[in-house]
């Protein structure tokens, strides 16, 4: 219930920042600084964005046009050659014509050259071949055989003055479909040099790259053509992505000292993608130039906010300990109501949203009470519904056998003894329990004439008995809450030597469950009266069954019942077994006998 007057926290929060006057210097600081630092920020990303945009553009231009005029070349070629290269065709006097007019076409174009699929061919051009050119030569024509373009990787020519970056480009000669040749031309990149370094202004840095990191051309020489940039984050972003994107990108990052490989230098870069030669224009400078202003402006704003601040801190203390104290006792509240304790109430006196908080919290707890109170009830009114089905289930199942009334009830019993004896779990304790008084439903599904069959039963109908084992698995498989029960009811006819139905398991292949059950069903079948015997004096029964341990019964169940015997704990409900001199008459041949008598006991 709301108190009827409320004082919200905003307010006292409120007059504590309006007190020392802080709240608006700080907002107008914190706002023109980050609308200062943004608009810088943006300012540089526009001005990286144009730069290497433009010069992206520009390369992606001149390749275009270049494989134009490969193309017009190549169809000049064929129409001149009649689409024959072989022998002295391709060094004809009209062919070396076209491919000097090509070469004389552009300022970009350093070198031509004409070739037929012997490798023989013409060439013109203003700079000599060395090794590194007459490989990518190579690679070229391993790509025109092939029918494909080829745009080669930068290369260095030339010493001194005369050094120039270029590249090789390729396209190949198809007649019909019949590879017959290839042009290639070697591309002077002079021009994407002396547009790097007009870009160099103000810090910045601007270079290209190709799909694989290798620098092909610079502003300056604090970088080598074919050197690996991938050190520089910008360049490794745009190698991951495997050269394909056409995206440009634009992040900060932080670059290693070229004076200490410990000190990073943060900055902001840009790249812009030439998705025809898989190739980016890159632009970096450091982020103490990008944003020299602002980096000035807040120097100044914290010099001035620092006493500020420390008033702030002060105060800021005191108000905190008089929010924090009731929070601390809703704290410890929750923290007990989560443990299960749902008696606890909190106690305070505010008048503010925490004192209404305290007071929704205290209602919340009580019905939350009530809600698992209920639950409670719920659950162990639905758990004795099912173990009463159960029990109706099984007592229908004796009902139907004359001889074994009773029989489900006591075998529960005693396996709930044994297994609280072997110390199990409380989970699995319920799960034999379930199963025990379930072990022969299946007995639901034999005959009348040989489950009320007042004498021993023929083998024949002995097999016919033995199916109740699969009858009741098969009859209660389908019930998911009985799933983990299974193995009582099917394998509780089970034995250590194998001898044992339906499936004749051996050893440790036998699960527990069904081993305290077997022991338990054992003891019964032996201590009641059945058409093929007399119950047997108790303590004689823990005795055969003693010997059989490690053969039929697991040794440490055998004991659990020696031991809650001897204890007292397992006492029989019934007087209905043999006297003591019928007992002793029978020793001597019920201890080679027992073996029989426990494998052919109906239940």
């Amino acid at each position: 219930m709301a108190s009827p007057f409320r004082l919200p926290i905003l307010y006292l929060i409120l007059g504590v920042l309006i007190l020392v006057s802080v709240v608006p210097l700080y907002f107008y600081a914190t706002q023109v600084v980050g609308i200062n630092r943004e608009q810088l920020k943006t300012q540089e990303q526009v001005l990286q964005n144009t730069i290497t945009g433009s010069l992206a553009e520009d390369i992606s231009q001149r390749q275009s046009n270049l494989r134009t005029m490969l193309s017009n070349l190549a169809s000049a070629i064929l129409v001149t050659s009649g689409s024959n290269l072989t022998g002295e065709h391709v060094s004809s006097p009209e062919l070396r014509a076209l491919l000097e007019k090509f070469v004389s076409s552009s300022p970009d174009i350093a070198y031509a050259t004409i070739l037929n699929d012997e490798t023989k061919g013409i060439s013109a051009g203003r700079i000599a071949l060395d090794d590194f050119i007459r490989r990518e030569l190579e690679h070229a024509f391993a790509a025109a055989r092939d029918g494909r373009p080829y745009n080669g990787q930068a290369l260095e020519v030339g010493a001194g003055k005369e050094r120039h970056t270029v590249m090789l480009v390729s396209t190949p000669l198809m007649a019909d479909g019949r590879f017959i040749g290839m042009i290639s031309t070697i591309v002077d990149l002079n021009f994407l040099t002396k547009r790097l370094k007009d870009a160099a202004t103000g810090g910045l840095l601007a270079y290209v790259v190709d799909r694989n990191g290798r620098l092909v051309a610079g502003a300056n020489q604090t970088y080598a053509v074919g050197q690996d940039m991938t050190k520089i984050e910008i360049v490794k972003n745009f190698v991951d992505l495997g050269g394909k994107t056409q995206v440009r990108a634009t992040k900060e990052f932080q670059l290693d000292d070229g004076n200490d490989a410990k000190e990073k230098v943060a900055m902001l870069g840009t790249y812009s993608p030439v998705p025809a030669l898989e190739w980016a224009v890159v632009a970096q400078k450091t982020q103490r130039q990008a944003y020299q202003g602002v980096f000035e402006m807040q120097r100044t704003a914290n010099f001035l906010a620092a006493g500020l601040v420390v008033i702030i801190l002060l105060l800021s203390v005191i108000a905190a300990r008089k929010i924090t104290h009731p929070i601390d006792v809703l704290t410890s509240s929750s923290r007990a109501i989560a443990k299960g304790d749902f008696s606890q109430r909190v106690h305070l006196k505010s008048r503010t949203e925490i004192g209404e908080l305290a007071a929704t919290f205290n209602v919340m707890t009580g019905d939350l009470e009530r809600m698992v109170f209920d639950l409670k009830k719920a659950a162990e009114e639905n758990r004795a519904l099912f173990m009463s089905s159960i029990q109706m289930l099984a007592g229908a199942v004796d009902e139907k056998d004359p001889y074994t009334k009773g029989h489900s009830d006591r075998v529960t019993r005693y396996s709930v003894i044994l297994a609280t004896e072997l110390a199990l779990m409380k989970e699995d304790i319920e799960k034999i329990r379930i199963s025990a008084q379930l072990h022969d439903v299946g007995k639901i599904g034999i005959e009348d004439r040989i489950l009320k069959k007042p004498g021993a039963l023929t083998p024949d109908e002995f097999e016919i008995m033995k199916t109740h084992t699969s009858k009741g698995a098969t009859i209660l498989r389908p019930v998911e809450m009985l799933k983990e029960m299974i193995p009582g009811i099917e394998l509780h006819h089970e034995s250590l030597d194998g001898r044992g139905y339906p499936h004749g398991l051996k050893g440790d292949d036998i699960p527990l469950m069904p081993r305290v059950i077997t022991v338990a069903d054992t003891f019964d079948a032996m201590t009641t009266n059945r058409p093929y015997q007399a119950a047997m004096d108790p303590e004689y029964v823990v005795r055969i069954i003693n010997s059989l341990a490690n053969t039929k019964f697991d040794p440490r169940v055998v004991a659990a019942l020696t031991a809650v015997f001897e204890g007292g704990k397992l006492r029989l409900h019934r007087a209905a077994t043999v006297s003591a001199d019928q007992a002793a008459a029978a020793a001597a041949a019920a201890a080679s006998a027992a073996p029989a008598i426990v494998e052919t006991m109906k239940s």
